[in-house]
């Protein structure tokens, strides 16, 4: 898969499935434009980066990606920076516990303005550039958009419809030269859980049952993922678009326990 020269972005880059997709790019060679809100650790994502061997060095835009103007800020640094862009990482997401009797509308909005409408957006601001370069966008979704799980509720519609949105732009770009895939990891290690409200006995328990609820017996990686996401931007995927690809040992074939 070779990256040599590309200009790669990536949304949630300072920790997780962001962080390390950032550094199996640029590992193969691509020049990487991460963002993310946590400026001490996004530069910890960019001091692992191997540097280009030619080329602008690579570059990190501290923003929100809810935010309509950082937004337009990240793509527009990423275009003044690199002259191009050629691949699109939609990654940043946040996970809340909920069901519909114990959800709120705030936490509705919450979750679908940063999984869906940033994702929207982004795509939008992109497109004209990766147009240019016959580019492609890898959105990160979950096996919560494939299937019903419990208590996810907002969650899980938010992640269907990134799967809807895949699809679509795939339908609207391909004539284009533009490929639109998504990835859709079970569960993986990372902080996502935590972050949405889970303390670490129950964090460990839920990886602990990944024993019985994943085919395969345990919880992904974060290289993992990465691995599928690189996949699915190079040329090995060319005639590949609109796909969902579960990355979740088998979890999407499961029934929810």
């Amino acid at each position: 898969m070779a990256f040599e020269g590309k200009v790669v972005l990536i949304t949630g880059a300072s920790s997780g499935i962001g962080e390390g997709t950032a550094i199996q790019f640029a590992a193969q060679g691509a020049r990487v434009a991460i963002t993310g809100r946590n400026r001490d650790r996004l530069t910890e994502t960019l001091n692992k980066c191997k540097k280009p061997t030619s080329g602008r060095s690579h570059l990190m835009v501290v923003g929100d990606v809810t935010r309509e103007g950082d937004a337009k800020m990240i793509i527009n640094s990423t275009i003044l920076h690199f002259g191009r862009l050629d691949i699109l990482v939609n990654n940043a997401g946040i996970l809340e516990t909920g069901s519909i009797e114990t959800t709120t509308l705030e936490q509705y909005d919450r979750i679908m303005t940063t999984n869906v409408r940033s994702v929207y957006h982004l795509t939008m601001l992109a497109v004209p550039h990766l147009i240019e370069t016959k580019g492609n966008i890898v959105n990160v979704s979950s096996t919560g958009g494939l299937r019903s799980f419990p208590g996810v509720l907002s969650y899980c519609i938010s992640k269907s419809a990134v799967d809807q949105f895949t699809k679509c732009v795939a339908l609207e770009l391909g004539p284009k030269g533009v490929r639109v895939n998504a990835v859709n990891p079970g569960l993986i290690v990372t902080e996502l859980h935590k972050r949405g409200g889970m303390d670490d006995a129950a964090y460990d328990e839920l990886v602990d049952r990944c024993k019985i609820t994943h085919p395969l017996g345990r919880a992904g990686t974060v290289d993992e993922v990465a691995d599928g996401i690189l996949f699915l931007a190079s040329d090995k995927a060319s005639f590949m678009t609109g796909a969902t690809m579960p990355i979740g040992g088998g979890r999407d074939l499961t029934c929810p326990r």
